[in-house]
């Protein structure tokens, strides 16, 4: 269905390629709005990171698909932002380690884990007031949501944003987190199940020279027209 709910409540899709920002910018965006955060990322993530602890190979379709089929992802508001709860057990710092990263594109690839986890999302976004990044929100999981963002930075910015996060002991050399971005961009607009692409209806907004504080302006503005629209 279309449009806002009776309180004119919306709900935000900011979707884009890996290290553009969307996280830090949609948790700062619900915050301003009063709205619930859902990072499904970090959803994908969980999903990568139980594969791992049960053996199951990035490629196994059959095998994910029975992982995921009796999963239980929980997001959950923090003292620090989000955190994410995977079968009953905090999983919030465990799911960003390098290990989980370089395979969870791989891992969201699989036609069984995107369906059960776009169930998961839809259901989370029914009663309004969600902002939601990711890379198929816009196109996919909520195409009827009333403000689409679509949210880019250079190759060279988001691997310097990506260098910048890593721990001590993860620390690799700066072109190869160039190399791995501009690899993970091809598979994510390459696949098959609901490729990163940019909605026809959604406003691209490029970070390579913003500040996050002036990219959450630009979305709060495009948010307040719309709630005053779905009034």
């Amino acid at each position: 269905m279309n449009g806002g709910s009776i309180s004119g409540r919306i709900n935000v899709a900011i979707d884009g390629p890996a290290g553009a920002g969307k996280s830090t910018v949609a948790r700062k965006v619900a915050e301003q709005l009063g709205y619930i955060y859902i990072d499904t990322g970090a959803m994908y993530r969980a999903v990568a990171y139980a594969a791992i602890g049960a053996g199951v190979s990035p490629d196994d379709s059959d095998r994910l698909g029975q992982l995921v089929h009796n999963i239980d992802i929980k997001l959950a508001p923090g003292a620090e932002g989000q955190t994410v709860w995977l079968n009953g057990v905090n999983v919030t710092g465990a799911i960003r380690t390098r290990e989980v990263t370089l395979i969870v594109s791989q891992i969201a690839s699989h036609e069984a884990v995107r369906l059960k986890l776009v169930e998961m999302q839809r259901l989370l976004a029914e009663s309004k007031g969600i902002v939601m990044d990711g890379r198929d929100i816009g196109t996919h999981v909520l195409p009827h949501a009333e403000v689409k963002v679509f949210l880019n930075a250079s190759v060279q910015v988001r691997a310097l944003r990506r260098f910048q996060e890593l721990k001590e002991s993860e620390l690799v050399p700066l072109a190869q987190l160039e190399q791995e971005i501009a690899d993970r961009d091809r598979s994510d607009e390459r696949r098959e199940i609901s490729p990163l692409i940019c909605a026809a209806d959604a406003v691209v907004i490029d970070s390579t020279e913003l500040t996050i504080t002036q990219v959450v302006a630009l979305i709060l503005d495009l948010c307040r027209t719309k709630t005053v629209e779905a009034k």
